[in-house]
């Protein structure tokens, strides 16, 4: 028999009763039932229960072992009798009736426990993070993980991508975010930087003529942490095309998308590959109040600014006397009563807002109820009511101002009266495109043309007309969309990407809009911009999150529980005390002295 396992604590049922076995695991739990004594041994793949009676040599080192050591058991196989059967567990029709028992690694006191998932302060699970990975939600997540990883390479591999791998140590390059810098001891005032993105290496693999490239790309980003988002390293989903256009790539990464989620959704419906609603993102914005839509929810946001237009409300007629401004409605099915209005209106205020206008609709009362409805009377009142498709014991709520200022805001209350009333289906997984993003933005704190978002996304412009474009044509400017898009799942941005702007005399016409002068282009991307002086196909591709993949079909919400080994919110390793201090002879080697920061 093997030295430490003959099985492992998963794999035993009722066919091998009578076996004598050998298995090797933590103690999960330990109980002591009239004399007897019960261990729940646990190994990756699964739990089995251990019998000890106390007339076998096992019994003493059974007695004395704490819980999470690990063990060696020797033992007979029995089927359990039919009141003791757990229907829960793969291995509940039986269990092991010891006669050895060998400690192979004692455990002291345990400083968070593993049994039963209590929950434990973060500090304290990061810095235990090994003990932490036993415990069986989490344990299960980073099986799960793994598992997902593997899909994704096999599905893209099945639909023509070549696996490459990029460089870890680059150029520092403005992504963004700030780089991670590694100093440079051959080169002393020098550094490389870790790529935030595997971007213009990929972009140089369709220009080397490789056509579909794809990793599993770690990215390193020096930037605060979110639920979403975790701080220092993340894995992304990395591929490109070369000769496509943008409804080819999506519909290459469709079905890879659909169908993982497919494999691991555990029963919740997903969208269809093929079925990705495309969203344009001015839609996206006025509809949902977001570029990343929950479309679970059914709640559609609509501009009602002509029911209050030139008197009634005095407050939103002032406000609607400034160009630009509007008024939006939230509507809110089921929820016609002042007790929810008023729970709305408490919510606004703790999210800074001054307050959310409401009417409500109820039994026996002409018009609407609420400040609102008194003012602009019944017949604005039905009016709204009907164009917003509600019904007595609905309501609807308000946000005024400038959109642009304001529509985020509509956007998280649109959310919060769906989960307040239930109206979300949440047993699915909805997929959708967002695209035509604008090419550009006013900063009004620069007050000049910038990018709105990727720099290098070719512009949605007939190309003659753009080298023409005049920079103080701010109007026409702003109006310019770009072939980028972003792939959203129930409410989050699991990527971004676009077509690329190949084209030397487009990418510095592009920057030159923003501001930027041929020089500083030929500076920042001139290994980029060479190549493409040399040949560069038209292409284009994304980068889902794989972080954000798990979490979703995890179901959890905070991404550092499908991490194996996250930084905490402060980016450090509580673990392996990371970052850390290191040696004078080491500084010494990369030319580098500590400036201590100023005190106070």
């Amino acid at each position: 028999m093997h030295a430490y396992r003959s099985h492992t604590c998963g794999a035993l049922r009722p066919a091998d009763a009578g076996k004598d076995v050998r298995l090797a695991g933590w103690v999960h739990r330990k109980r002591d039932h009239g004399g007897l004594l019960f261990i729940d041994l646990r190994d990756n793949y699964g739990l089995t229960q251990i019998v000890i009676a106390p007339s076998s040599p096992a019994f003493a080192g059974a007695e004395r072992v704490r819980a999470e050591s690990v063990i060696r058991i020797d033992g007979k196989v029995v089927n359990r009798t039919a009141e003791t059967v757990n229907a829960n567990l793969p291995t509940g029709a039986i269990e092991v009736q010891a006669s050895a028992l060998e400690v192979l690694g004692a455990a002291e006191e345990l400083p968070l426990p593993v049994f039963g998932e209590p929950d434990y302060p973060e500090d304290i699970r990061l810095k235990y993070r090994f003990l932490d990975l036993r415990r069986e939600k989490l344990h299960r997540s980073i099986v799960l993980r793994s598992q997902v990883i593997a899909s994704l390479r096999r599905r893209m591999i099945d639909q023509g991508f070549t696996e490459f791998q990029t460089p870890i140590l680059t150029a520092s390059s403005p992504e963004g975010a700030r780089d991670f810098l590694v100093p440079s001891r051959l080169h002393p005032g020098k550094f490389y930087a870790l790529p935030q993105a595997p971007q213009q290496f990929k972009q140089l693999l369709m220009v080397a003529g490789f056509d579909k490239y794809f990793q599993i790309a770690p990215c390193f980003r020096d930037e605060d942490a979110r639920a979403d988002r975790s701080p220092g390293e993340f894995y992304q989903l990395d591929f490109e095309m070369s000769f496509v256009t943008q409804e080819d790539v999506f519909n290459a990464i469709e079905p890879v998308l659909a169908g993982v989620f497919e494999e691991f959704a555990q029963g919740k419906r997903v969208t269809k590959a093929g079925d990705f609603p495309r969203i344009p993102y001015a839609e996206s914005i006025a509809k949902y109040g977001s570029d990343k839509p929950d479309l679970r929810n059914p709640l559609i946001l609509q501009d009602v600014s002509e029911h209050f237009r030139g008197g009634g409300f005095g407050l939103f007629a002032r406000i609607l006397e400034k160009p630009g401004h509007a008024v939006w409605a939230v509507p809110a099915p089921t929820g016609g009563n002042r007790a929810f209005a008023d729970r709305m209106n408490a919510w606004a205020q703790s999210e800074g807002q001054p307050g959310l206008g409401y009417i409500f609709w109820r039994e026996g009362e002409e018009g609407g109820a609420g400040p609102i409805a008194k003012n602009i009377g019944a017949e604005k009142t039905t009016a709204l009511r009907e164009q917003l498709g509600l019904k007595v014991g609905d309501a609807a709520f308000f946000v005024a101002g400038d959109p642009k200022v304001f529509y985020k805001f509509a956007g998280l209350a649109r959310n919060k009266v769906a989960d307040e009333l239930n109206l979300a289906d949440k047993d699915q997984f909805k997929f959708c495109w967002i695209v035509d993003f604008p090419m550009y933005e006013w900063s009004e704190e620069e007050k000049k043309i910038d990018f709105s978002h990727n720099p290098f996304s070719m512009p949605n412009y007939d190309h003659a007309a753009f080298l023409k474009l005049d920079p103080a044509d701010r109007a026409t400017i702003e109006s310019i969309t770009a072939f980028q898009y972003d792939i959203v799942c129930n409410g989050v941005e699991l990527s971004s990407g676009a077509i690329r702007n190949h084209k030397p005399e487009i990418m510095i016409k592009a920057f030159e809009i923003a501001g930027y002068g041929r020089e500083v282009v030929e500076e920042k991307f001139g290994g980029m911009l060479n190549a493409f002086r040399y040949g560069a196909p038209p292409h284009g591709g994304s980068a889902p999150g794989v972080d954000r993949i798990v979490m979703l079909l995890a179901g959890v919400e905070n991404i550092r529980e499908v991490i194996v080994f996250p930084f905490n919110q402060q980016a450090q390793d509580l673990m392996m005390n990371a970052p850390g201090e290191v040696t004078p002879k080491q500084l010494k080697e990369l030319h580098i002295r500590i400036v201590e920061p100023p005190k106070g």
